[in-house]
């Protein structure tokens, strides 16, 4: 039962970092001192996708998962919890590119109008 948890747990954290990958610009602006740490898991996101790897969270979910006497799942968080609900098909590499670029567009949009608001409010 504990490993059940554990592996919810880590569930939800996995799909909170995912938010924050593709959102924490919107943190950013409300926080600022955010900032390094969005970058970095920007980066963290993006090289996952571009490398084709598996987040060490989604090791870590399947490994609580089997202790807990549940099977564990193949492949990586986004492709099994995510993708059903976005994509009635498999994950392809032209997907996982496509997602590592959507992380680039959805954070460079955001960033440059957090930087064209911040440059409108700041005294000339």
């Amino acid at each position: 039962m504990a490993y059940r948890f554990l592996a919810d747990a880590v569930l939800l954290l996995h799909l909170g970092f995912i938010l924050f990958v593709v959102f924490g610009a919107l943190a950013v602006l409300r926080w600022p001192r955010l900032l390094p740490l969005h970058l970095a898991a920007a980066a963290w996101g993006f090289g996952i996708e571009v490398l084709g790897a598996i987040c060490p969270l989604t090791h870590a979910e399947n490994r609580l998962r089997q202790l807990a006497g549940d099977a564990g799942y193949g492949g990586g968080f986004v492709e099994h919890y995510l993708l059903p609900l976005i994509y009635p098909g498999e994950m392809t590499r032209g997907l996982q590119l496509g997602l590592a670029a959507g992380v680039l567009v959805v954070n460079g949009v955001l960033y440059a109008w957090i930087l064209r608001t911040r440059r409108r409010s700041v005294p000339s």
